[in-house]
C-alpha cells in the first residue's frame, strides 16, 4: 500500500481534527440543548427542540463526524505507517470509535428519535409521559458518557500511550 508523504498526512490530519472537532463538539451541542428544554412550556417548543436535536445528531454534525473518524481513520492506518495494530492506542481508538457509532446507531439515536416522536405527538404533556422521560435520561446520561470518552479518546491521540507494540513484543 503506497503510503502518504509530509504533506499529505498534515491533509489527512486536518481533516481527522475537523471530524473529531464535529463529533465531540456536536455531542457538546446535543448536551446543552437538553438544558434549554427545561424550560419548555410550550409543546411545540419542546418539539422543536428535540428536531433540533435530531437535525444536529443525525443530519449535520454529530453522525457526519462520527463517519468522518471513522474514514480518515481507515486513511491513516491503510496509507501511514501507524497501521491497525502496530500501536495500542491506535487500538484503542478503533475500539472507541467503532462502539462509539453502535452505541449512538443501537441506543442513542432511537431514544433521541422517540423523544421526538413522543413530543410531537403529546406536545407538552411529553413532560409527564414515562416513556418520554426515560429516554431523555437515558440519552442524557449515556450521551454524557459518550462524549466523556470520546474526549479521553482525543486525549489518547495526544499522549499516544501503548506506542509500538511490535517493539515491545521482538
Amino acid at each position: 500500500m503506497p503510503k502518504l508523504g509530509a504533506r499529505g498526512q498534515k491533509r489527512l490530519k486536518g481533516l481527522h481534527l475537523c471530524a473529531v472537532a464535529c463529533w465531540v463538539g456536536g455531542g457538546v451541542a446535543l448536551i446543552l440543548l437538553y438544558f434549554l428544554k427545561l424550560g419548555a412550556t410550550d409543546g411545540g417548543v419542546l418539539y422543536g427542540m428535540n428536531q433540533a436535536i435530531h437535525h444536529v445528531d443525525g443530519l449535520v454534525v454529530v453522525i457526519p463526524g462520527a463517519f468522518g473518524c471513522l474514514l480518515t481513520g481507515l486513511a491513516y492506518s491503510l496509507f501511514t505507517g501507524f497501521g491497525f495494530i502496530r500501536h495500542g492506542w491506535v487500538i484503542l481508538k478503533w475500539a472507541v470509535t467503532l462502539s462509539a457509532i453502535v452505541f449512538g446507531t443501537l441506543c442513542l439515536g432511537p431514544w433521541e428519535r422517540a423523544m421526538m416522536d413522543i413530543s410531537g405527538q403529546l406536545g407538552i404533556d411529553a413532560l409527564h409521559d414515562t416513556a418520554y422521560l426515560h429516554n431523555e435520561r437515558m440519552n442524557f446520561v449515556w450521551g454524557l458518557v459518550q462524549v466523556a470518552v470520546l474526549v479521553a479518546t482525543v486525549f489518547v491521540s495526544v499522549f499516544k500511550p501503548w506506542k509500538n507494540l511490535r517493539k515491545k513484543s521482538e
